[in-house]
């Protein structure tokens, strides 16, 4: 039996026997005394240890629990376990909730608690960031006095959230995918994701399909319109004739490979991370043999400079290097007249290796400059094509640059001509070696 009970039951025999001796002594009266008595004693007892309860009560804390005795000693050791376990499930809560927060505020995407009007709860960094907001001091405010966007109030207003949303900036900046998922007593958690980029990227493949699919149009149709006109059967036609056609085809044929061999050319420069065949390059030859390709491709129109200030080397893929600068040097030849000059350039400064090639061709307006390097940009679509560029020369530049740490700056005046330049960092470029210069 409880030993707090078993207290009571005690205490009540000591009354039950002390009430039937003085009814035995005395009489009833004195009987009913002496259990008085005894319950009397009990119950200021507990009124003690009720009294200690209560200003307890006034000020709860764990740690300073009333002592007892008896029944209230039992009583006060539950409560004691209770508080415990409380404050443990407390702490579990506790640590729960900022476990929670910390992931939140780590996720790449933003999140907002909201209740049922959707005022905000609560805010991770990112939905901070993507809906200017303050996470602590736009607690209770409306989620929808942060994103006025008309179709993200009427998508709150129609609150059918089976579809995320996409939200763009005005200025076409920033691309927002928004959902809205409902939970517990109508609370709700609004997710954003910051789709910029593959917005981007989307947008990129569209247009390159479109610009590869222009570009293959042009030489196709003339390909099938020779086919056609050469295959009838009907129509006359002079050697003479049938050599030029052939000859059309031919070079029409040569575009859409050069075409393939540039995307090909891409493709593998964007698959893989930086280049694997790395070795010093004695610059002097390179340089020279550049200069070689651009004498065959201006057959004599041009006159072709070479400069060689430092007969170094630069560590790099002699393959992809070559591609690079022999697209930066047929560039100079393609858009530089006839009679001017086209020159070659390498020199080591401050440590940094240093590639050039200046022209004195057509030049380009200062708009342009920026967008050089995206596939299929031309300044002039007309002379593009007579020329037989691909537009995707200077995106290949870019790339292999990028992969040899190296960087591509633009000058040019329209009608002075133009210099590119490429600047590899002081770890790639090596200077002659002294010894070696004075032998």
């Amino acid at each position: 039996m409880n030993s707090a009970w078993a207290s009571h039951l005690a205490v009540l025999a000591v009354a039950a026997a002390a009430g039937l001796l003085g009814w035995r002594l005395s009489n009833a009266a004195w009987g009913w005394a002496a259990v008085a008595a005894v319950l009397g004693v009990r119950l200021a007892y507990h009124a003690a240890h009720l009294a200690s309860f209560f200003r307890w009560l006034q000020r709860p804390a764990r740690d300073s629990l009333p002592a007892g005795r008896g029944v209230w000693e039992e009583a006060f050791a539950l409560l004691h376990r209770a508080l415990r376990d409380r404050d443990e499930e407390r702490d579990r809560l506790r640590l729960a909730l900022a476990r929670f927060r910390d992931a939140g505020r780590a996720l790449p995407d933003g999140v907002l608690l909201l209740d049922r009007e959707y005022r905000i709860e609560w805010a991770n960094p990112t939905a901070a960031r993507h809906f200017n907001l303050d996470a602590r001091r736009d607690v209770g405010q409306p989620v929808a006095n942060f994103l006025r966007h008309p179709d993200f109030v009427a998508w709150l207003e129609a609150g059918d959230f089976r579809e995320p949303l996409t939200l763009r900036g005005a200025r076409g900046d920033a691309v927002l995918l928004v959902r809205l998922i409902e939970f517990g007593d109508e609370q709700k958690l609004l997710n954003s994701r910051d789709i910029t980029a593959q917005e981007r990227l989307e947008t990129m493949r569209r247009d390159f399909v479109a610009n590869v699919s222009h570009e293959l149009k042009t030489p196709i149709t003339v390909l099938a319109g020779f086919v056609e006109t050469l295959g009838d059967p009907t129509i006359e036609m002079s050697a003479a004739q049938r050599k030029r056609y052939l000859a059309l085809m031919a070079e029409q044929a040569g575009r859409m490979q050069r075409l393939i061999e540039d995307l090909l050319a891409l493709s593998a420069l964007e698959s893989s991370a930086a280049p694997e065949d790395e070795r010093p390059i004695a610059m002097r030859a390179f340089v020279e043999a550049l200069a070689d390709e651009a004498r065959a491709l201006s057959a004599g129109r041009h006159k072709v400079i070479v400069r060689i200030d430092d007969e170094g080397s630069l560590l790099g893929s002699a393959r992809e290097l070559h591609s690079a600068f022999s697209n930066m040097v047929s560039n100079a030849v393609r858009y530089t007249p006839a009679g001017g000059s086209v020159t070659l350039l390498w020199r080591t400064q401050d440590g940094r290796g240093v590639f050039e090639v200046q022209d004195t061709g057509i030049g380009v307006e200062p708009r342009h400059v920026p967008r050089l390097t995206e596939r299929f940009y031309r300044v002039d679509h007309g002379r593009s094509r007579e020329t037989g560029g691909t537009g995707l020369g200077l995106a290949i530049v870019k790339h292999v640059l990028t992969r040899h740490e190296a960087s591509l700056e633009v000058e040019s005046q329209p009608g002075r001509g133009s210099t590119f330049r490429a600047v590899f960092p002081a770890g790639r470029a090596a200077p002659q070696d002294p010894a070696k210069a004075a032998a």
